[in-house]
């Protein structure tokens, strides 16, 4: 039995500042070198629950070809993996930090989340996709004044360590640059 240095699928983080440029370098990065006819999943987790969300949320579906099969999918990401990672060569999930933030408004507690992401990568590591999630790096700027927003830093700052040390590939987005750190 011959055996296998890497795993089939890919998992890949690209992590960044708001308005880094990251969602735009993960599409880069999610189809190199893939077949145009390979099946892609673009997973959004942001909802346009305001008017400057949803004029976000349309410009991102505006920079995708029709080659995207777009899934919302704000809370339920462990369900739609398991239903369908299996079924796409690439799965770009952009993006964490507001599959996190949607996860505070629920009240789902942090080990529930953390042990939520361990599941996802889970699904991904059956599966044969290149899997790229999207996060903000949170832990560059002040200390935010308040507890709660303390511990959303915490947990986005402990769900990105977590993604990091699966991961094949970790990318840093700096003024709409990617830098490969693994």
């Amino acid at each position: 039995m011959r055996r296998r240095d890497k795993p089939a699928s890919e998992l890949i983080l690209v992590l960044g500042g708001a308005s880094s440029g990251k969602s735009e370098a993960a599409m880069n990065i999610a189809v190199r070198g893939v077949k145009r006819t390979a099946r892609r999943a673009f997973v959004a987790t942001g909802q346009g629950l305001d008017e400057e969300m949803a004029m976000k949320i349309a410009r991102h579906r505006r920079t995708r070809s029709s080659s995207w099969k777009t899934a919302e999918v704000p809370l339920g990401l462990v369900a739609w993996m398991k239903r369908h990672a299996a079924s796409y060569r690439v799965i770009l999930v952009d993006c964490l930090t507001m599959w996190v933030s949607n996860q505070y408004e629920q009240e789902i507690s942090d080990s529930r989340v953390l042990k939520d992401a361990k599941a996802i990568l889970s699904c991904i590591r059956k599966s044969h996709a290149r899997a790229v999630l999207v996060s903000n790096e949170l832990g560059m700027g002040l200390v935010p004044a308040d507890r709660v927003s303390r511990r959303f830093r915490e947990l986005a700052g402990a769900l990105n360590q977590l993604i990091a040390a699966e991961a094949d590939q970790v990318f840093l987005v700096v003024s709409g640059l990617p830098v490969q750190i693994k």
